[in-house]
């Protein structure tokens, strides 16, 4: 098993950019006028090498996984939610199946470690070797072996999304007590006290997020991950969807397609992926901002600005499906507005 992960992957020419930059002034709108879809539009051209990109076919995969870290009490929720979500992904009953039949866009829900067995359920893509991660606040939450595998089979389900002919791919999650694992992997990557990134989640009381902190600190203490080696931090303290997202983060930017991350969590696949390979921040775009404290950091560190602020933290993807509309409206604005030429309309002087 290969974690020679990011060979494949060329950054993103900055002369796309440019060129698109130069297209977006000859439109008819005065200069710069569309502000950040502008830029989303310019780095979309860079990642499809055209100056008239297209997103008109979009994925978002739903990764599921249980972590066991919810045996010490960091979740207002019990575990067995997790599976009932998946159930309700597939039968289609949740907020990102309604955004997603909104948008148009095509859903995938993916068992990376659901603690159930979910086999028999139609629809489902199963990459599931482990019930659940370990409990990391006693030792690590999987072996590496097993983080790499699951980056690689997200890694695998990006090459099937460019074979479908995918132009845009989002990314998000499902699992009880994963913004535990996110904001221990914000305070591993960060070497910052986990008190910083740490907030309540699906909403614990103050008790509760008192002991949730002190658990990533100890989890930190036992499992002591080594920021220079993100597959080290996603074994000791991620979780198998996170490891899934980080692989189909790599994959997009291995396939040249653009990919949103959704809120807290997927961002933290996100930076394990940038720390991997760095040019993969360029194939990115970050949904929006989540009310979740670890959230900014983890934007600054991988240096992508939210196309949103909604206040949101719900997951599942559905900031994904909400900044898919806005990529797809960029994408259409550089590539079949009429140019100052075309429409016979004077330019400024």
């Amino acid at each position: 098993m290969s974690e020679d992960l990011c060979v494949r992957i060329t950054s993103i020419d900055e002369t796309w950019i440019e060129r698109a930059a130069k297209r977006q002034l000859s439109l008819t709108k005065p200069p710069f006028s569309l502000g950040h879809l502008e830029e989303a539009a310019n780095r979309l051209a860079a990642i499809q090498q055209t100056e008239t990109p297209n997103v008109s076919k979009k994925r978002i995969y739903v990764i599921a996984g249980d972590h066991g870290v919810t045996a010490e009490g960091v979740s207002a929720y019990p575990r067995e939610v997790t599976p009932q979500m998946v159930l309700n992904f597939l039968r289609g009953g949740a907020a990102i199946n309604v955004l997603a039949t909104h948008g148009n866009i095509d859903v995938k829900v993916v068992d990376a470690g659901v603690d159930a067995d979910l086999s028999s359920e139609s629809g489902l893509i199963n990459l599931k070797r482990i019930r659940g991660t370990a409990n990391f606040a006693t030792g690590p939450a999987m072996e590496r072996s097993e983080a790499l595998r699951l980056v690689n089979a997200g890694i695998a389900l990006a090459d099937r999304s460019f074979a479908d002919g995918i132009s845009l791919l989002g990314i998000g999650e499902m699992g009880i007590g994963n913004t535990t694992a996110a904001s221990a992997i914000t305070a591993a990557l960060t070497n910052e006290d986990p008190a910083s990134h740490t907030d309540r989640g699906t909403g614990l009381d103050d008790p509760s997020l008192a002991r949730k902190i002190e658990v990533i600190r100890r989890a930190i203490a036992v499992n002591s991950p080594d920021p220079n080696d993100p597959i080290d931090v996603l074994a000791k303290v991620g979780g198998t969807e996170i490891a899934v997202m980080a692989g189909l983060i790599i994959g997009a930017a291995t396939n040249r397609i653009a990919v949103i991350c959704d809120g807290f969590i997927s961002t933290a696949a996100a930076a394990i992926a940038v720390r991997l390979c760095d040019p993969v921040r360029g194939y990115l775009f970050v949904a929006h901002r989540s009310v979740e404290r670890g959230h900014a950091a983890l934007i600054e560190l991988i240096g992508v600005s939210p196309l949103l602020d909604l206040k949101m933290k719900l997951g599942e993807g559905t900031g994904a499906a909400l900044a898919m509309h806005l990529v797809d409206a960029s994408a259409k604005l550089l590539s079949q507005m009429a140019t100052f030429c075309e429409a016979g309309v004077s330019d400024k002087q």
